[in-house]
């Protein structure tokens, strides 16, 4: 932070955000993740959520509310977790400064220049636990992914793309990579496993 105000800001015309907004899915988390989004220059800037999000997957997170025995003080969750729909809300409300909070599916938007983008997001990743925007790994998911999408976002990424864990183990998903290999989009963007990051081209 110390270097704000000396470096003009880059302008972007898109900013993409791929899952994990917060930690532990707190408010307060939400709050300064705003706050942050606000400070990318760029009109358009597309977030979905991630498996720590849970508070935005309203079904898991009564769930798991639900399981805690003895009950928690609704008090205490209202204050670090706000009511059901509140976190989601902030974002949905932030469209003056740009944010889209993306559900699973398709999305259109128009650019600044009058080019078009469309978009598919995607928050859900297989897993055998209990966080947010999670299906089995033997289930598998339909990822309804439209021919001429130029970009995918999703949380997790496909089988096979930088997604080994620390243990040299495969974690993607080979649903998702069905589904974009038939599309072939321009970008697909995606996070989750937090020591595959980086960057591929791939053919």
């Amino acid at each position: 932070m110390a270097l704000e105000g000396r470096i003009p800001p880059k302008h972007v015309d898109v900013c993409i955000h791929a899952g994990d907004l917060t930690e532990e899915s707190k408010l307060e988390e939400f709050r300064t993740t705003i706050v942050l989004l606000r400070r990318i220059n760029a009109p358009l800037k597309l977030v979905i959520a991630g498996n720590h999000d849970f508070t935005l997957d309203t079904p898991i997170f009564r769930k798991k509310l639900q399981a805690i025995k003895p009950p928690l003080e609704p008090k205490l969750v209202k204050k670090v977790y706000g009511e059901f729909e509140e976190a989601s809300q902030l974002l949905l409300d932030d469209k003056k400064h740009g944010i889209h909070l993306l559900n699973e599916g398709t999305h259109d938007f128009t650019l600044q220049n009058g080019g078009r983008l469309r978009v598919y997001a995607s928050p859900y990743t297989p897993s055998l636990g209990d966080w947010g925007f999670q299906y089995h790994p033997s289930q598998g998911r339909d990822f309804a992914i439209e021919d001429g999408t130029d970009v995918v976002v999703t949380h997790g990424p496909p089988r096979g793309v930088l997604d080994r864990t620390d243990s040299r183990e495969r974690a993607g998903c080979p649903f998702l990579f069905a589904a974009v290999a038939r599309v072939r989009p321009q970008i697909h963007g995606f996070g989750h496993i937090h020591e595959g990051w980086g960057a591929k081209m791939v053919a």
